[in-house]
């Protein structure tokens, strides 16, 4: 392999654009070469704007070319599993966006099958990059905070980005799935990656009951070994543009950090506005405008990290088994909502065809 990963990008909706962004403009040792998109033109028109030479409509010719050593999924849900199995076995390196999958049956099948083909499936939880967070966590490594014991994350505004996530079929979940995936993982990390005690959770269809049968609240609590604990609250019915927000209480000490505020402008836009991630959440109205916002939310430090990956440099921090674990909790959590009670470890996920149908029964 050259010394210059080669990209392939699966998918050319909102995540690819910043994916796309963040390989041009941060990451020196790997470029972006072709794009693929089912939607008849899209992928030209995408790859004609960022400079990208090649764009197909079906993603089996980027996984045929050669010269491609990784691709990024950008895809609903419901597609994660098979392209990747595809990926793999074309001998493509995987960055999977979050959720890693529906369920943990596709999950196991995405390990495995990677895992045989030699390839890494990475797991693309940006906040683990993001550089506030990443300082908030080496208070805590570095004992400024005595032992921590518990971290709060929330990261809310008034809905998804692509039609797609109201489909609970498609996405198989709510705003849990979706964004609780975040607040999860980012304190899980923060702890160490400990073993989960329980899970207890509370969702709701507060504000969009016209548009899905998914969650657009929910708040998840998970208990972890070593007496330590995580608040989740997520939320699809929050205007105002996003809100992301960590908090980490220790023994000795506590620190809080804002992804938006600090790095932004106070905006008032009757019309709207928006890049990149702004694009996630309505931005009419008061609104606080990122500066540097996709380096802000990690993600090309998170690009960076997965191409020395794949380089052999660095071990990747996030695996599938790292998503499959977030899938597990999430599972719990939606069975929690649905029978109203705290779900205990060893926990055996009950099969389903998609998490929220543990809430929704």
């Amino acid at each position: 392999m050259s010394q210059t990963v080669k990209v392939g990008l699966i998918g050319s909706g909102f995540v690819a654009d910043i994916h796309a962004h963040s390989f041009k403009h941060f990451v020196p040792n790997a470029e972006v070469i072709a794009v693929a998109s089912p939607t008849p033109g899209k992928a030209a028109n995408f790859a004609r704007e960022r400079g990208i030479p090649n764009a197909f409509e079906n993603y089996h010719e980027i996984l045929a070319m050669k010269e491609i050593d990784m691709i990024t999924l950008g895809l609903p849900n419901d597609l994660h599993c098979q392209v990747t199995l595809d990926a793999a076995r074309a001998g493509k390196h995987v960055i999977c966006e979050k959720p890693l999958c529906r369920t943990l049956a596709e999950a196991d099948e995405m390990i495995d099958t990677c895992r045989q083909q030699g390839v890494l499936l990475m797991y693309a939880e940006e906040l683990l990059f993001a550089p506030k967070y990443v300082r908030a966590k080496r208070l805590v490594d570095e004992g400024a905070l005595g032992e921590a014991f518990l971290v709060k994350q929330w990261e809310e505004h008034f809905g998804p980005h692509e039609p797609w996530f109201w489909d609970v079929n498609r996405s198989g979940g709510g705003v849990l799935l979706d964004m609780g995936c975040h607040s999860i993982e980012y304190a899980r990390w923060v702890f160490g990656k400990p073993q989960v005690k329980s899970v207890t959770a509370v969702l709701g269809t507060y504000v969009h009951t016209d548009k899905t049968e998914g969650e657009d609240h929910s708040f998840c609590i998970v208990e972890y070994e070593g007496n330590k604990v995580s608040m989740a609250e997520n939320s699809w019915a929050k205007p105002g543009g996003v809100d992301d927000r960590c908090e980490i209480y220790g023994s000795k000490g506590n620190t809080r950090a804002d992804l938006l505020r600090g790095n932004s402008l106070l905006t008032y836009s009757d019309v709207g506005y928006g890049y990149a991630v702004e694009k996630a959440a309505e931005t009419t109205g008061w609104t606080f405008t990122m500066f540097e916002e996709v380096w802000n939310y990690g993600f090309p430090q998170e690009m960076q990290h997965f191409a020395n990956c794949v380089l052999g440099k660095e071990e990747p921090i996030e695996t599938g088994e790292d998503g499959r674990e977030v899938l597990k909790i999430i599972h719990a959590a939606y069975q929690s909502a649905g029978e109203c009670r705290r779900i205990e470890w060893p926990y055996d996920v009950p099969a389903v065809e998609k998490p929220i149908d543990l809430w929704k029964k």
